[in-house]
């Protein structure tokens, strides 16, 4: 994905053609009394009256807006602007394509056939919106920052009684919609992300390590083809009576792992256990993984847990896909 050399081109082409139409459009500009420069001019309705027509006579050669989804760069119609300013600010735009400067869009669909609640927690990188609901079937989008890390999850059994908002299963405490930096009370099952600067691999994977409380999927948009992962069973209906976790009807509406029910190191990889040699599979990591073969079972699942992608990717995340 060759983003930052083609847009570079783009900027170079842009600016010769903006140096050709200034020396245009000053000597045009002189004939209209009051309109002394372009970018005052455009911001003054009767100098903008004016000054339409020479506007589309004499900038039709250049695009009034340049935009890429992935690369969050806008070039302005910056021919209005002083040419020291114009040659300024492409030098800007360059110096920032040649680095990368790009995001990525998470689109978050909602295919359960009742609410849920997805949230957010950044572990590093700008922050993002922290939580919202979606109604069976709709879907929302995140322009995620680049760099980032963090996870996605989502609630669901959601009520807002007494003004505080609270789910059954996946709740964060925060009382509101939006976790605003909480995470995920487990069981929960989590998306995680590492999102690269360009030239770089994304990482991406499933997590069961603080147990399952709803399918999920992770697929690449845009043709990218980057590997699928994800949960697609609903465990919580062949979830150990161990590690069942039950609404006030008996519902299953989490299945804990077997860190978060029993909090034993061969089951955390902790203290003895802290290395993969250490901390094997379990039978009870070994019962997530038979049905979910591509999450993380446990903390040292990685071989076939981890998946990567071209950074720059947009991504559909899809509960209950």
């Amino acid at each position: 994905m060759d983003t930052g050399g083609r847009w570079l081109t783009v900027v170079v082409e842009v600016m010769e053609e903006v140096v050709a139409v200034d020396k245009e459009l000053e000597v045009a500009n002189d004939g209209i009394v009051g309109c002394n420069r372009w970018w005052r001019s455009v911001a003054d309705g009767g100098c903008r009256a004016q000054l339409t027509p020479l506007i589309k006579t004499q900038l039709h050669p250049l695009p009034p807006l340049l935009f890429s989804p992935n690369i969050k760069i806008l070039i302005l119609p910056f021919w209005f602007l002083d040419m020291e300013i114009q040659l300024l600010f492409a030098l800007f735009l360059v110096c920032n394509l040649i680095y990368g400067i790009h995001s990525s869009v998470f689109t978050i669909k909602n295919n359960c056939p009742y609410g849920i609640a997805p949230a957010t927690l950044t572990g590093s990188g700008d922050s993002v919106p922290t939580g919202f609901e979606l109604a069976p079937q709709a879907s929302n989008t995140i322009n995620m920052p680049v760099p980032w890390s963090g996870r996605v999850w989502a609630r669901f059994s959601c009520s807002n009684d007494d003004g505080k908002f609270h789910c059954e299963s996946g709740d964060c405490g925060s009382g509101q919609v939006g976790c605003n930096g909480a995470g995920a009370a487990p069981p929960a099952t989590l998306v995680e992300f590492t999102l690269s600067p360009a030239g770089q691999m994304d990482f991406y994977d499933v997590s069961l390590v603080d147990g399952f409380n709803l399918p999920v999927s992770v697929v690449s948009q845009d043709g990218v083809g980057c590997p699928t992962t994800d949960c697609p069973v609903d465990i919580n209906a062949q979830c150990m009576p161990e590690l069942a976790v039950k609404d006030a009807s008996g519902g299953t509406i989490g299945c804990k792992s077997a860190c978060v029910a029993f909090n034993k190191p061969e089951y955390c990889c902790a203290g003895d256990h802290s290395s993969p040699d250490t901390c094997p599979p379990t039978n009870y990591s070994q019962f997530f993984k038979n049905l979910c073969p591509k999450a993380y079972s446990f903390a040292y699942d990685d071989k076939t847990s981890t998946f990567t992608c071209n950074s720059g990717a947009n991504y559909l995340i899809t509960f209950c896909p």
